[in-house]
């Protein structure tokens, strides 16, 4: 999750609680039909008022989950339009995902770790912060295989205010992650600067976006959870991925969210009115298309519909 240098931090906060939502639309999509878009949908701009919004990811049930990091707090969107403070602090936390157990997935990188969240309870549980002894970056963004609930990660370093510690001490890499092992694998180590992340349902593909090479690439996921045959995807970087029920995959690059087939065709580009940051799907039947944008959240419906583990 790429940070714009200069963001503003003294924007005010939210109220902690519920937050009334109105959605006003901002922005129509190109003209000409969309494989992506419903009829007639224009992106809206559900909330706003945030310092940077970042990690949106649902649930089983459309919930949608996204971090107002500067404020070290993650919101909750429900099924029924209602936003609420899910978790403050945070732990600064950035890129989230769900794993089977229906706990959130989160980069927390205030110390540099991951953490594992009760959602019921609401109870962080930090996974990790070092490999080899040697102090991560920052987990940025964050995938779990659906199968075998292995935890990818992409490890950037983008220094933070809120840090108090030296230089960086680990190269700008992707782990995969064993909680029943508690092993701990570096697997791509030759990005300039990895950032979003995203697998297939299947478990079959991961996607990783190199954002300062702007390439995206596609790996084989082997059976160990180890990856091979390294292709290139995209001639894009991404901040963040997700991916829907076609197969296509969505990266937040510039002023627009840009979908691209299995085949890494461009298909189309969806304007937002602020820079996006990380994509999601979510609602009740998961065909909304949930964008996180600086100091935004936006929405669109679409004819498509999420998948695994956004």
């Amino acid at each position: 999750m790429f940070r714009r240098a200069g963001i503003v931090s003294c924007v005010l906060a939210l109220a902690a609680g519920a937050v009334a939502v109105a959605a006003q639309a901002v922005q129509t999509p190109p003209a000409g039909p969309s494989k992506i878009l419903a009829p007639g949908a224009q992106v809206e701009k559900v909330a706003g008022d945030f310092i940077f919004t970042e990690g949106a990811t649902s649930d089983d049930e459309g919930n949608v989950y996204f971090v107002d990091q500067d404020n070290n707090r993650i919101m909750e969107y429900d099924v029924s339009g209602k936003l609420t403070t899910f978790m403050q602090p945070s732990g600064y936390s950035n890129g989230m995902a769900f794993d089977g157990r229906g706990h959130l997935i989160a980069a927390a990188d205030e110390k540099n770790e991951i953490w594992s969240i009760d959602v019921k309870t609401k109870k962080a549980t930090p996974l990790f912060n070092t490999y080899e002894g040697k102090l991560l970056n920052g987990p940025n963004d964050v995938w779990v295989h659906p199968k075998t609930g292995l935890i990818y990660f992409t490890d950037p370093y983008y220094a933070r205010k809120w840090w108090n510690r030296g230089p960086k001490e680990n190269p700008e890499t992707v782990y995969v992650y064993e909680p029943s092992t508690k092993k701990l694998t570096r697997i791509i180590d030759d990005l300039v600067q990895p950032n979003g992340i995203i697998g297939t349902p299947d478990g079959k593909t991961l996607y990783v976006a190199d954002i300062r090479a702007r390439k995206t690439y596609a790996y084989d996921i082997n059976a160990d959870g180890s990856i091979a045959n390294k292709r290139l995807f995209a001639d894009s970087g991404s901040d963040g991925l997700t991916i829907d029920s076609e197969g296509n995959v969505y990266m937040t690059t510039g002023g627009a969210v840009h979908v691209y087939d299995k085949a890494g065709t461009h298909l189309e580009a969806i304007p937002v009115p602020e820079s996006p940051s990380n994509v999601c799907f979510g609602g009740k039947d998961k065909k909304t298309l949930f964008i996180t944008a600086r100091t935004g959240f936006y929405s669109v419906k679409t004819v498509v519909h999420g998948v695994g583990y956004q």
